[in-house]
């Protein structure tokens, strides 16, 4: 059962904040790093978000809604992650860090990948 201190949920906390740091700055890691990795596939993930929230476009979703969507559509598709595991990870991480709506935003995006 996952805690807060487990190591994947820190792991996916500080990419989370990476991910938010970067939509605030634009400045990309000089090193390749996991970060540089989902920024390589912003644009496909960015297509799936549009196709997911067609009646939210990307500069209407708040900026840690749209990296907690980054990162779980990232784990989703291009990572070994269970598809189950990173939704469930993702609304935890808006319960945490978005506001309160966040977190029925990011399930009913990423519901509507898995169907």
């Amino acid at each position: 059962m996952k805690t807060a201190k487990d190591p994947r949920h820190l792991h996916r906390i500080s990419l989370l904040q990476d991910l938010f740091a970067y939509s605030l700055s634009g400045i990309k890691p000089k090193k390749k790093s996991e970060l540089s990795e989902i920024l390589v596939k912003f644009p496909e993930i960015d297509v799936i978000i549009e196709k997911k929230a067609p009646k939210w476009p990307l500069n209407q979703i708040s900026k840690i809604d749209l990296a907690i969507l980054r990162l779980a559509i990232w784990e989703i598709n291009f990572s070994d992650t269970p598809p189950k595991v990173a939704v469930d990870e993702a609304v935890e991480l808006a319960k945490d860090f978005g506001n309160e709506s966040s977190s029925e935003f990011i399930n009913g995006v990423l519901g509507s990948l898995l169907k």
